[in-house]
């Protein structure tokens, strides 16, 4: 599990990346296809159009890509705006931090005579890690970067606009189906475990459309980077599909069927779930500004927000 904690200068910067990242994206589909993890979101129909891939212990990619926990974090360059840019810049980083990055690497003690050159800056080795990248990025990311480009379009107007209609906590709750927002900490779910404080520097957060799962980035002086699976731009076909995305398709069928006030109980019904994860989804609906509750008697009753119904009034617009 990884902790954001947040103070309240963190929630004040919290920032869109503008773009999905070409290196990341293409360091992540180097990873994705290596390990043979299955497709990621919107992947089975465009995968098809292209061939590439990576045999294992194909490429200098391989040796830095050996685990689903680690990649090192020179290859994420947030400030980059293409791909020709993030290679730049990753062949300046710092030597400590390269080395830093190297060192960490699962198989570090039994490291290659490349990786011991790239830890040393070695001009040589460097040129054979951007042929690498290039070649991966124009056989396999490049052909479908239309579409990578068109969903990250997608998800970031789906974040934007949930930050404008419910604020800082619908986006933080909305990011992930399986994240936790307890504010004023995020909790992630991954094979590893980490508490980040944000220290007042604030979150950017880049949608990543081969990322598996979450991926961190702490930098000492500036935003902690927040990669996350982005939305996969597929067109809705009704309430729980349209906000499933953002709420996930039980939550989504939640708020729907509070179009009309209810108690757990009768939501449980309405949507068929039990009645301890009606309560459960209410409750994060609530956190999230998206309904309120108020106690009668021994129940409690439930009613949409100006905030949820403005969400399915767009909802229902959209379609």
């Amino acid at each position: 599990m990884i902790s954001l904690r947040f103070t309240d200068a963190d929630l004040r910067k919290i920032t869109l990346a503008p773009a999905p990242n070409a290196l990341w994206e293409t360091v992540l589909d180097a990873r994705r296809l290596r390990s043979r993890r299955g497709p990621g979101p919107g992947m089975e129909r465009t995968r098809s159009r292209t061939k590439a891939a990576l045999a294992p212990g194909e490429g200098t990619l391989c040796e830095l890509l050996q685990s689903e926990d680690f990649v090192p974090d020179f290859l994420l360059q947030p400030m980059a705006d293409d791909f020709a840019t993030g290679v730049e810049m990753a062949g300046q980083t710092p030597a400590a931090r390269l080395a830093d990055d190297l060192s960490r690497l699962p198989s570090a003690a039994q490291a290659s005579r490349w990786v011991r050159e790239l830890a040393a800056g070695a001009e040589g080795a460097w040129q054979i890690l951007t042929n690498d990248l290039r070649s991966r990025y124009c056989s396999s990311v490049e052909p479908m970067w239309s579409k990578v480009r068109a969903n990250a379009v997608a998800d970031r107007s789906l974040r934007a606009e949930t930050l404008l209609r419910g604020g800082v906590d619908a986006l933080l709750t909305t990011l992930n189906t399986l994240w936790l927002w307890q504010p004023p900490v995020l909790r992630v779910p991954s094979h590893s475990t980490a508490d980040v404080p944000l220290c007042g520097r604030g979150l950017l957060l880049i949608p990543s459309f081969f990322a598996a799962g979450p991926m961190v980035m702490y930098r000492p002086d500036q935003s902690t980077v927040l990669v996350y699976p982005m939305h996969n731009g597929d067109p809705p076909c009704g309430p729980a599909d349209a906000l499933g995305p953002l709420l996930g398709r039980t939550r989504a069928a939640v708020l729907a069927s509070l179009r009309d006030a209810a108690t757990t109980t009768a939501v449980a019904e309405r949507v068929g779930i039990s009645l301890a994860s009606a309560s459960e989804h209410a409750r994060v609906l609530r956190n999230a500004g998206l309904i309120s509750t108020a106690r009668l008697g021994g129940a409690v009753l439930h009613t949409l927000t100006p905030v949820g119904e403005a969400l399915l009034d767009g909802d229902h617009a959209s379609r």
